[in-house]
């Protein structure tokens, strides 16, 4: 399958609040009520969040996509505010990627991190970090094969009322 990722803009806003919610639903429904759930994605996914989030230069999202569709997504950025200890490095956070339920295992996950990756390199990032969720195993060793580590920080993630644990994983580069 033929993956071309390029960066979503503003018009993309509508298939991106869709997609994020969609995929964030399918990897952690049952975690939490379904009351909690549906107001994360209204708080999160909501189409003014895309747009604002899409309007600041300095956030970038990235959709892949085959024959028009979109497969799956990521977002990063270099933030600091949610792990002050990243401030020693320049430091990129991937705040997401997610591939669509069905293309799970097709290889678009392994095409966005390279280009994560390859982001990082060429803008000379020292680290690029992330937070996974502590149960989420599928993920945490799908990182480790690039090499992210377990830094031993954690972060709460809660999604509603419920409350979960998130792991910082990190990479130097």
């Amino acid at each position: 399958m033929q993956i071309a990722i390029r960066r979503a803009t503003l018009a993309d806003a509508e298939t991106l609040s869709v997609i994020s919610a969609k995929t964030f639903y399918d990897t952690f429904t049952g975690t939490c009520t379904e009351e909690d759930m549906q107001s994360f994605l209204e708080a999160y996914f909501n189409l003014y969040q895309v747009q604002a989030e899409l309007k600041n230069v300095n956030d970038f999202y990235f959709l892949a996509e085959s024959a028009g569709r979109v497969l799956g997504y990521l977002r990063f950025m270099e933030d600091y505010a949610n792990f002050p200890k990243m401030k020693l490095w320049r430091a990129l956070e991937l705040k997401r990627i997610y591939v669509v339920k069905e293309f799970h295992g097709s290889g678009v996950a392994q095409q966005l991190m390279d280009f994560t990756l390859d982001f990082a390199s060429r803008n000379k990032y020292e680290v690029v970090w992330l937070g996974v969720w502590e149960h989420n195993i599928r993920a945490q060793k799908f990182y480790e094969k690039y090499g992210f580590v377990n830094s031993g920080h954690t972060h709460n993630f809660p999604i509603g009322n419920t409350p979960q644990t998130d792991y910082w994983f990190w990479k130097f580069m």
